[in-house]
């Protein structure tokens, strides 16, 4: 999902922030010996004497695993299920340790696998990566057999530099290497960025495409994140690169594959859609009135040439086992595997190896959900404990007590609990007048990136708020700003969360005590914010005031399609988001009287 990018992580590592600003130029995109032609080989292969016409590859994928490495915790870490009597389960999933047993069990049997991922594998990270620039997730990735990414949004949150070195290895440049006498060996596998070209050079930032090969099998991968991907990171984080349309990159690496003699191609495309349901069983082909997907990825999957086979997709978090029709009316395959590493999907291609192509007609997919049910793989509970040993001293110091699970990502409504937790923070940290002398506080959605769960993770106590825990709500550790804006521009942003790139997806921005407001979803576009319903404190906003308004670097950017909040003036940078969320808690609960979850009466919503 869209979100607040990372950046530099907390106060004490503000010097981070300097890694980011080096030039694209200094970028070497050099990928892991073999790693063009790569197949690790999982279960035999090695048959004797006359081969079939067609031989079964297993395609393995997942997407959007953001470094959850642990099971996410509360509502972010289930997935939904629909019985045939139409009840709804919640299935809690996911897990690093469950993933890897889950791919390792699906691999038996299968001597042609593959496994590939459709981006954001690392940004937006709990601690337990996030505070050692994923170098534990892309060490867990390199123990999943990985064989081949696409960049996501979040690969670029701390800019093409350190993208580099996840890919390249090497120890950051600020803090060094984390264990002693241990550098960090960078991915095993190729990040490709087919739609991403430096801007001085025109060359592409990493590897375009690669081939999967094995016994003769030869499979091309073309990577590719979502165009908007400037519009959802930081400038820093994008800083010297163009991002470019994915249908037209996509079908110019087709062709070239095509001309190298590679027929079997596989789309990996960091954007998506969403289901008519939420549940991962959902029939995404069923042809009921308002079923099916939408979306961007379904535009994109129509214009793709019908030399790709298969599209492995992500960024929406949604679970979809779909087929769109190609340009020339065929039925595709376009899945896409939640987030957090709660499913996987395994795809069949039947390889065709007289033609050296995939039976379109044969393809058959599924998601299956990551459960906890099954036995944990030891070599990523190592892992685990050993990062977390590191990250302990931070992790586990309390910040606050809440009485009651407060849900943020795992809420649905447009009036989130915990996004007015963080609003009223943010308002209550920069409203004194040498802070910045706030009156509103807006908070992007997509960057709320967990709940906030009352029972215990660790060993600290149920509904004791840890500092690992408030990091893993709000990882990217953006400053804040105060500006001036007029209530004309007020007004116009409110619109802008359901107006125009934003109009097909709403952003609903979470907003601080005393702003309220009507959300008319029976109307269409700006329409559905009511303009003459805005109060602040009860008050009808002026267009012709001046307020001062509070929000994080990324929103004060004009980030996730909100111009008007980029037009502020008079900026006064505050303290981090963190920093202020952390504040909140300690200053509005206790043990004895924890806080908790807020009343959502702030957006009046009209369906």
């Amino acid at each position: 999902m869209s979100a607040t990018p990372q950046k530099n992580r907390a106060s004490r590592r503000v010097l981070a922030a300097a890694a980011g600003l080096v030039t694209v130029g200094a970028l070497v995109a050099a990928m892991p010996a073999g790693a063009h032609d790569r197949g690790h080989g999982h279960g035999g292969g090695h048959g004797h004497g006359h081969k079939p016409r067609t031989v079964d590859v297993q395609l393995l994928s997942f997407n959007d695993l953001h470094g959850n490495l642990e099971p996410p915790a509360g509502s972010a870490g289930n997935i939904s299920k629909t019985h045939p009597d139409g009840t709804v389960e919640s299935i809690p999933a996911g897990g690093v340790e469950y993933l890897a047993t889950s791919l390792r069990t699906a691999r038996k049997g299968n001597p042609y696998s593959v496994t590939a991922a459709g981006g954001d594998m690392v940004g937006a990270s709990p601690l337990l990566s996030g505070l050692f620039h994923d170098e534990p997730t892309i060490e867990a990735l390199n123990k999943l057999d990985l064989d081949v990414t696409a960049v996501g949004n979040h690969e670029f949150d701390e800019g093409a530099t350190e993208l580099a070195r996840l890919q390249n290895g090497g120890c950051h440049p600020v803090e060094g290497c984390y264990e002693k006498g241990k550098k960090f060996k960078g991915a095993d596998f190729p990040y490709l960025a087919a739609n991403v070209t430096k801007e001085k050079t025109g060359k592409p930032l990493l590897k375009p495409y690669t081939v999967w090969k094995k016994q003769g099998v030869k499979i091309g991968f073309i990577g590719v994140t979502l165009e908007g991907t400037p519009d959802i990171v930081t400038a820093n984080g994008v800083k010297g690169l163009k991002f470019h349309d994915e249908v037209e990159t996509i079908n110019k690496y087709a062709r070239e594959l095509d001309r190298k003699g590679v027929k079997s191609i596989v789309a990996l495309i960091h954007e998506g859609g969403a289901p008519a349901s939420t549940s991962y069983n959902y029939d995404c082909d069923s042809p009921g009135a308002g079923d099916g997907i939408s979306g961007p990825i379904v535009d994109i999957a129509k214009g793709i040439t019908p030399k790709v086979d298969a599209l492995v997709t992500g960024h929406t978090h949604q679970a979809y086992v779909c087929t769109v029709p190609d340009p020339s009316g065929k039925p595709r395959m376009v899945t896409s595997a939640s987030s957090f590493g709660k499913l996987y999907t395994d795809t069949t291609l039947t390889y065709d190896r007289r033609t050296n192509d995939i039976v379109r007609t044969s393809v058959k997919s599924a998601n299956h959900v990551v459960t906890r049910d099954q036995p944990k793989a030891p070599d990523m509970t190592r892992l685990i404990d050993r990062w977390n040993k590191l990250a302990a001293p931070i992790a586990n110091k309390p910040q606050g007590w809440i009485s009651a699970d407060i849900n943020g990502r795992g809420s649905t409504a447009p009036e989130k609990p915990l996004g007015n937790v963080i609003a009223d923070a943010q308002l209550e940290g920069l409203s004194p007048a040498d802070k910045g002398g706030a009156e509103v506080a807006f908070m992007n959605p997509g960057g709320i990136r967990a709940d906030l769960v009352h029972k215990a993770s660790g060993s600290e106590g149920d509904g004791v708020v840890t500092y690992g825990e408030a990091f893993t709500v709000q990882p990217f550790t953006n400053m804040m700003n105060v500006v001036d804006l007029t209530g004309a521009q007020l007004v116009t942003a409110l619109q802008q969360q359901v107006s125009g790139p934003n109009e097909a997806s709403p952003k609903i921005l979470q907003v601080s005590r005393g702003l309220t407001y009507t959300l008319d979803l029976t109307k269409s576009g700006a329409d559905r914010v009511v303009a003459d319903t805005i109060k602040l404190n009860g008050e009808a906003i002026d267009p012709a005031r001046t307020y001062r308004v509070a929000m994080n670097e990324f929103l004060a950017g004009g980030g996730d399609g909100f111009p008007a909040l980029g037009q502020g003036t008079n900026k006064l940078v505050g303290a981090s988001d963190l920093d202020l969320f952390n504040a909140y808690l300690a200053a509005h609960s206790t043990a004895t009287a924890p806080l908790a979850p807020p009343a959502t009466d702030r957006i009046t919503v009209v369906q």
